[in-house]
């Protein structure tokens, strides 16, 4: 295979606080068939949200925008949303992803509920793994919480059908206080002993729509307190610099339980993620108040949207999670479902 040619952005291409970029979490569609109350009430986003497919990036466009960022140190690749499973024929775009050279990991973000339709389908196009995400297993609080647009049957059966399909599967759970607090043993003695690891997931202020109060949230540390109170726990090392989740697992060897601590211990510092929108916006922050529009130089090409990103990249100084609370924070964030989380 022909090496590849080299651009502005060197392969040691680090930001301002020397980060590499390693990961990039891309949305195929703003659109979701949820409305969750942290990410896009009822009350604020229209049902017809992100459906129109007129500013998307068709398949084409996100094919040269990978290899763009592959080019650059980028070796994982997460789909998001919205949520991905809307976009039709995602497989066929997976399939396309998996065979970039330098593209290691390609894994998807969903909240499971149409995951049980796609799952084979997906794996056999080459998908790495999946992440559902799921706050609740009563079944009453599951639906208030996706704005009575979800039932947990079908996040199950979606679950169950990627591990049947040959999928790794994590759980993402947003533990909110007075909401959903009730539901954190019950989520673990649910999926102890299912190869499946749950993280729970500090509630942020992501975005404007959700009224984020910092009494809102549930610090890691109480719930590993709560957990391990029932069932002890062993902390374990971290797989790569820059992990998100701390690693535990069960004293009694049913599997692994993680926390995302982005409100009580900021992990910045070794953040190696951009995000891009279903439109083509580059967010260095999934706090960011604005975006950079790639399609100018996703026009011109491979290499030329490769040294934009470059550009984009070395300038980055992002560290909001470090500095929440600090008039230089600032509030304005571009909303979750732009950019999946």
């Amino acid at each position: 295979m022909n090496a590849r040619p080299q651009v502005a952005g060197l392969p040691g291409l680090r930001d301002r606080r020397q980060r590499p970029l390693r990961d990039l979490r891309l949305s195929v569609i703003e659109a979701c068939n949820f409305r969750c109350g942290y990410c896009m009430p009822a009350d604020r986003i229209a049902d017809d949200h992100g459906l129109d497919s007129a500013g998307r990036l068709d398949f084409a466009q996100i094919e040269t925008l990978v290899r763009a960022f592959a080019r650059q140190g980028v070796s994982k690749l997460r789909l998001t949303g919205g949520e991905p499973l809307l976009r039709r024929d995602l497989p066929a775009l997976v399939a396309r992803l998996v065979a970039i050279e330098g593209i290691e990991d390609v894994a998807m973000t969903t909240n499971g509920a149409l995951l049980a339709r796609h799952a084979k389908a997906l794996c056999e196009a080459g998908l790495g793994r999946v992440t559902v995400s799921l706050d609740a297993l009563e079944p009453a609080l599951f639906a208030r919480l996706s704005g009575e647009r979800g039932r947990i049957g079908d996040v199950l059966a979606g679950i169950d059908a990627a591990a049947a399909a040959g999928l790794p599967v994590k759980l993402n759970s947003v533990i909110q206080r007075g909401v959903n607090e009730d539901q954190v043993l019950p989520l673990v003695e649910h999926f102890r002993g299912s190869g499946h690891v749950l993280r729970f997931i500090e509630y942020m202020d992501v975005g404007t729509c959700n009224g984020w109060q910092a009494g809102e949230v549930v610090p890691s540390s109480e719930l590993h307190a709560r957990i391990h109170a029932r069932w002890p726990l062993r902390a374990l090392d971290a797989q790569y610099r820059g992990e998100v989740a701390e690693r535990h697992a069960f004293a009694d060897g049913a599997g692994e339980i993680g926390f995302v601590s982005s409100i009580t211990a900021p992990f910045c510092g070794d953040c190696h993620r951009a995000r891009v929108s279903a439109d083509g916006q580059l967010y260095t922050c999934l706090f960011a108040g604005q975006g950079r529009d790639l399609r100018p130089a996703l026009a011109h090409g491979e290499a030329a949207l490769a040294d934009a990103i470059a550009g984009i990249w070395q300038a980055r100084d992002d560290r909001y999670s470090e500095l929440r609370g600090s008039p230089r924070a600032g509030r304005r964030h571009v909303e979750m479902f732009l950019v999946g989380g």
